[in-house]
């Protein structure tokens, strides 16, 4: 596999293929524009096989686990245990603040609100259910390190949920602020220079990082190197 490819595989047989894929590049076909580079079709390519199918999303900005079907049937019994909550997942991370919980559930409803930015806002009465856990892993400087874990999976929920609880994901311009993460920006001991200062991180930081499907079939994907020097420099504070 070239190093270029927007992906690893992480696991295949069969019946189906699990990837760990880069922050950058949508799981299937883009809601709102057909034509963008796609995961499923450079799979299907890469792989010499007709058609994966797509069991779950992710979003395009988020990086981490994601798991193709090579059949129908797989794909049927795969998709309705995604639908039954009969998935357990868990991603990392990285948000604006430090929490003053130690551990937290949002339940806030969630729905699409259709706006150009096709983004995802709270309603509390046309809200569909939405249930997030959160766990505080570390917090140095104003940043903090979460293992969290959806319960269910509407677009945009960690987000959203982050948000909602006044710590948003780093990085995220739909429902934070856009602002790559710099070793100045926590480190006080910091005597680099700041014009040719270059990011820890300039993406989204949250990563799909475990999924557990049925039979016990758990499934990791290792934390991608920006994330994980980021998190390396603020244990080391």
């Amino acid at each position: 596999m070239k190093s270029s490819q927007p992906y690893n595989i992480i696991f295949q047989n069969e019946q189906i293929v699990a990837v760990n894929k880069t922050s950058g590049i949508s799981v299937g076909g883009d809601r709102w524009d057909e034509s963008k580079e796609r995961l499923d079709k450079i799979l299907e390519c890469d792989l010499g096989i007709p058609k994966v199918f797509t069991v779950h999303r992710i979003d395009k900005e988020t990086s981490g686990l994601v798991v193709f079907a090579k059949n129908k049937d797989i794909h049927r019994n795969l998709s309705i245990a995604f639908e039954q909550r009969n998935v357990y997942k868990c991603y990392t991370a990285i948000v604006h603040g430090r929490p003053s919980w130690k551990e937290t559930t949002c339940e806030l409803p969630l729905i699409p609100n259709g706006n150009k930015k096709h983004m995802t806002i709270i309603d509390k009465f046309r809200g569909k259910e939405s249930v997030t856990s959160f766990k505080v892993i570390l917090s140095a400087g104003n940043f903090s390190v979460l293992e969290v874990k959806p319960v269910t999976g509407r677009i945009h929920q960690i987000r959203v949920h982050a948000t909602a609880l006044g710590h948003p994901v780093v990085c995220d311009d739909l429902y934070g602020k856009y602002s790559p993460i710099k070793l100045s920006s926590f480190k006080r001991a910091w005597r680099g220079d700041p014009h040719e200062e270059r990011p820890l991180l300039a993406r989204l930081g949250l990563h799909a990082q475990e999924l557990t499907l049925p039979e016990n079939q758990n499934l990791t994907a290792p934390l991608p190197k920006d994330m994980s020097s980021l998190i390396k420099q603020l244990e080391k504070i």
